[in-house]
């Protein structure tokens, strides 16, 4: 539906990183189509950090669903300083039942969903939610009747701080500068979207011979993963885990040439730094609606295995314990990407 000429707007985004990055081309929609409106953004805390560098958004209301807003009585409570603040229009591409509780109890008149969300009913307008649209595409249908044709005009953006620039810039001044930047991204929290450890390191090994420098990218969490492949290749090889911010790592990869990722956040962080990204899919597909779209990127899959997909996010282990949708993706089929793209 199309969403026109409102005031005060509040968009409810409380999933994952990469959700709340998909969720970007949605607010620059709603604020292009309504631009006298204030537009406030609910997330957690590990995804304030983006919807606050968004041109686009006016507040970014925290909330804390596994701490402080933890329980029915904190999203009620939470749900009536939404109410007082008296917006027009509330939007919830999250399909949870949570974010529909807090849309049911903010008693917004006008409410926005899908119409596959938990509770759908308290929604007064329901959504169809397109399979075989990209992500950014659904965000947009909430809000626009144009999602499909022009949702690729559309990447994500954000501001860069000057505190950010400053960072990135002061540590880019410490490696190599003869050498062009390729920034690696092997984790990713589910198991089986993780392409394996081996395959990285020979892509890598690949790339250094051709005389990139190797960013390792990824969170506190991946500096382990991270440092065995950094240990492994010995030299031209960075290990970057946990030392940036989202941000800063957006704006990192604004510096780099290629992006190579698992089907995971990293993916839109690229995006949002319009640069290539080759997006490796173990056991998702692209078709699930989450692959890069920025005209310069591209995807690698093992499409023809009876037993892929086996699910939508991913698992912590290989259902059938052989793991072929990431073994039998072998380095040389991602290369051939990487090589197109850097027309090496």
């Amino acid at each position: 539906m199309e969403i026109l000429n409102q005031k005060k707007i509040v968009v409810i985004q409380t999933a994952f990183l990469g959700d709340a990055v998909l969720t970007l081309p949605m607010l620059e929609i709603l604020a292009k189509n309504n631009p006298n409106a204030i537009i406030d953004v609910v997330a957690i805390p590990t995804n304030s950090e983006i919807f606050l560098a968004s041109p686009f958004v006016h507040e970014v209301i925290i909330y804390d669903k596994r701490n402080v807003h933890k329980g029915i009585r904190a999203l009620f409570v939470f749900a009536k300083e939404l109410r007082n603040k008296n917006y027009d229009v509330v939007i919830a591409p999250h399909r949870s039942l949570r974010s529909s509780l807090l849309v049911l109890f903010s008693g917004i008149e006008e409410s926005i969903g899908y119409t596959n969300a938990s509770l759908s009913i308290v929604y007064k307008h329901c959504v169809e939610y397109q399979y075989d649209l990209h992500e950014a595409a659904r965000n947009i249908s909430l809000v626009s009747d144009h999602a499909k044709e022009g949702y690729s005009k559309f990447l994500p953006k954000v501001n860069f701080d000057d505190a950010a620039k400053k960072k990135i810039d002061d540590f880019l001044f410490t490696v190599d500068q003869s050498k062009k930047l390729v920034a690696i991204s092997p984790g990713s929290i589910w198991f089986t979207k993780r392409y394996p450890k081996e395959h990285f390191i020979s892509i890598c090994r690949a790339l250094l011979q051709k005389n990139y420098l190797i960013l390792v990218i990824g969170s506190g969490t991946e500096f382990n993963l991270n440092e065995e492949i950094r240990l492994t290749l010995n030299a031209g090889c960075i290990n970057t885990a946990g030392k940036f911010s989202v941000l800063e790592t957006i704006y990192l990869l604004s510096k780099c040439v290629l992006l190579v990722t698992n089907d995971s956040g990293p993916t839109h962080f690229g995006m949002a730094a319009d640069i290539p990204v080759v997006t490796i899919y173990c056991s998702t597909i692209p078709d699930f609606g989450f692959s890069p779209y920025n005209g310069k990127s591209s995807t690698v899959s093992l499409n023809d295995l009876q037993c892929k997909p086996c699910g939508i996010h991913g698992y912590e282990a290989c259902p059938l314990s052989h793991f072929n949708c990431g073994q039998k993706l072998l380095p040389v089929m991602v290369l051939q990407e990487i090589e197109h793209l850097l027309d090496l």
